[in-house]
């Protein structure tokens, strides 16, 4: 295949782009470098089925040119972190908004099959679990801009199945439950690089909130090995698919199983919400993903446990950051 991934030199598209040449696709990689970094596909540069295009997904004409060259895009474009969101809700707003509307009209134009990334911030405050695809939204005031990516990320999903059902795009969705691994960086707020550098550099580990909230945690490498059977899949064509780990952990005790590991001298400091982001601040107390459907279909099963994601990134993190091994 040749394929298009938007957002394809960030923390998941560079993965992404390492698994398809691995099986001898060809990648176009286009991105704007605002959360995406060179540094994740520099050793690409050199495979001649590879090509970085530095651009963003609101060029229409940019996304038109490469659209119509590929078989498959994978669109994981988005403003992400809720670091990022609270401080620019707009930026979140429009980049995910209005790309996805770009890119979907373009695989609409050029008939192309398409998957979006969607996020399991989808199902806002509801703490049942684990979450079905088809589960409700419940979510805070839409004056809350915490709010604004689940509801950003909404509308992108909204108009994949409304190309489908309408135009007979091919399209499927996927709701991505904490993907954490190398190249992931802590500075838009991601909580497992974070907790790392801080417990490698022996300085606080600040846990927001309680500690109390839980996630579950999946590494990339199965995350993008999932993507692309999901793409290679036609029953996936117009469906939506959680995918994630179901090995939960409180933020707490995250913060001191990367201390165990790393044999850190850190404490936890708990930081109110309220001081971390902003006033009224809300979050998810807890985020499990039931994937029933996906494992169903394809076989989808998480190979990573929690203490091997950490060790891996860790490693990743001392090499990077020229600590001892």
């Amino acid at each position: 295949m040749k394929v298009l991934i938007t957002g394809g030199a960030g923390f998941i598209g560079s993965h992404l782009a390492d698994e398809l040449l691995k099986n001898k696709h060809r990648v176009i990689a286009l991105d704007n470098l605002s959360t995406g970094r060179i540094e994740n596909v520099v050793h690409l540069k050199k495979n001649p089925n590879f090509e970085l295009v530095v651009g963003t997904v609101l060029n229409e004409h940019l996304v038109d040119k490469f659209a119509e060259r590929v078989d498959v895009i994978f669109h994981l474009a988005a403003a992400v972190g809720v670091e990022l969101i609270v401080k620019k809700p707009l930026e979140s707003l429009t980049t995910n908004i209005k790309g996805s509307e770009t890119v979907l009209e373009m695989a609409y134009r050029y008939n192309k099959k398409i998957l979006i990334s969607s996020t399991s911030e989808i199902y806002g405050k509801n703490v049942n679990g684990p979450l079905k695809e088809t589960d409700d939204r419940i979510l805070g005031s839409p004056l809350k801009v915490r709010w604004s990516y689940s509801t950003a990320k909404a509308v992108d999903e909204m108009l994949a199945y409304v190309y489908w059902k309408e135009k007979k795009v091919p399209s499927l969705i996927v709701r991505l439950f904490n993907t954490v691994g190398p190249r992931q960086t802590g500075y838009y707020g991601m909580v497992v690089p974070r907790f790392i550098e801080q417990a490698l550099t022996n300085k606080r580990i600040t846990v927001y909130g309680t500690g109390k909230q839980t996630r579950c945690f999946i590494h990339v490498e199965d995350v993008v090995k999932t993507l692309i059977k999901l793409a290679e899949e036609p029953k996936a064509v117009g469906e939506v698919f959680n995918i994630g780990s179901q090995e939960e952990v409180s933020i707490e005790q995250l913060a001191k199983e990367i201390i165990r590991i790393t044999k850190s001298k850190s404490k936890i400091e708990y930081i109110p919400y309220e001081k971390a982001y902003e006033e009224g601040f809300e979050d998810m107390q807890r985020r499990v993903p039931d994937t029933t459907k996906i494992n169903k279909l394809i076989g989808f099963k998480p190979t990573y446990s929690l203490a091997e994601i950490i060790k891996d990134i860790v490693m990743y993190i001392k090499k990077n950051m020229k600590l001892p091994a």
